[in-house]
């Protein structure tokens, strides 16, 4: 009886603190549409518990609180724009952010483990006094989750004793809300007096037809088995013919065939497509920590003892230019 009523309070402890938590997630956009990886991370703000709140923060950003206020999970859309939110560089959001928190008192604050999230999260944290947890991949309660260690080898489980949790989450582990269904309510929040210490200039993006490398269905890397840059148009071909992406592993962009931003891996993009097919790829620790949760993997290289075989569902041991011929 005692033991079924411990059992009973503690549910309903549970239920209240759970009531009591509040999220912040940042919002990531480029003024127009949102990336897709800000819809993971609201995923993982519900499982935190309590209200989910999304920061837009822009120039001209009306379009994407529109976007965000239909998404299924988030309460409430607070949107700030001025000029020095131009590019959202971190020194700027910064205090916006921590303002924002003072205001509504978020128990939380998440954004995606993208190169934007990356770049702004400890900034934060460290204006906070707390220490942030990086890339996770599962919340198991409001003070709990999951994160790999050891380029994806292990896993470990951290308690988070902080009095504001700062975390950032793995796109690829959590599903996307849905984007309809909800009917948040927006509201404006007064921008920060801006920082000064850094200024957005530009950016030069490349542009392709080809899907975008992380939220690609199907993506086909080349290692430095391919030998150099030009034959790098085998995979173009064949990525035009399925509609997929091109990645690359480290060595052939640091052999200078690609540029970085094709790389994939641990300090390159996480990516986990339904289908994977890697080509000349021997499957390093750190190549594998960026693609080992994809779908189906399929591998082709000319080594047997490849470690790329280790994680592949189907494997061909052939030289890539005799079976492209």
């Amino acid at each position: 009886m005692n033991r079924a009523l411990n059992k009973s309070n503690l549910k309903h402890l549970t239920g209240l603190l759970q009531r009591f938590q509040s999220t912040l997630v940042i919002a990531e956009h480029n003024n127009e549409k949102l990336t897709p990886i800000t819809l993971n991370a609201i995923t993982a703000a519900t499982k935190v518990g309590g209200e989910v709140s999304c920061l837009v923060a822009g120039t001209n950003c009306a379009k994407v609180a529109e976007e965000i206020s239909k998404v299924k999970g988030v309460k409430k859309v607070l949107v700030a724009q001025h000029d020095s939110y131009k590019g959202g560089l971190p020194e700027e959001l910064t205090p916006l952010i921590l303002q924002t928190q003072k205001q509504f008192n978020f128990t939380h604050i998440c954004a995606g483990a993208s190169a934007f999230g990356k770049n702004l999260l400890p900034r934060v944290a460290a204006k906070l006094d707390v220490a942030p947890v990086s890339d996770i991949i599962e919340v198991k309660s409001s003070d709990t989750f999951v994160r790999t260690i050891y380029a994806g080898n292990a896993l470990s489980t951290v308690k988070c004793n902080e009095p504001i949790k700062v975390f950032s989450i793995r796109g690829t582990c959590f599903e996307a809300a849905p984007t309809e269904g909800g009917g948040a309510a927006s509201e404006e929040v007064s921008a920060s007096s801006p920082v000064g210490i850094s200024e957005w200039l530009k950016q030069s993006l490349t542009k392709s037809d080809r899907p975008e490398l992380t939220s690609a269905k199907v993506v086909v890397s080349g290692g430095r088995g391919l030998k150099s840059g030009e034959n790098f148009k085998l995979l173009y071909d064949l990525a035009d013919k399925m509609n997929a992406a091109v990645g690359a592993s480290r060595a052939a962009v640091d052999a200078g065939y690609v540029p970085n931003d094709m790389q994939v891996g641990q300090t390159g993009k996480i990516v986990a497509p339904e289908l994977y097919i890697a080509v000349g790829i021997s499957g390093a620790i750190q190549h594998l920590a960026g693609m080992k949760d994809s779908k189906t993997i399929v591998a082709i290289n000319k080594d047997p003892e490849a470690p790329i075989f280790q994680v592949a569902d189907y494997g061909l041991v052939a030289d890539l230019f005799k079976i492209t011929d």
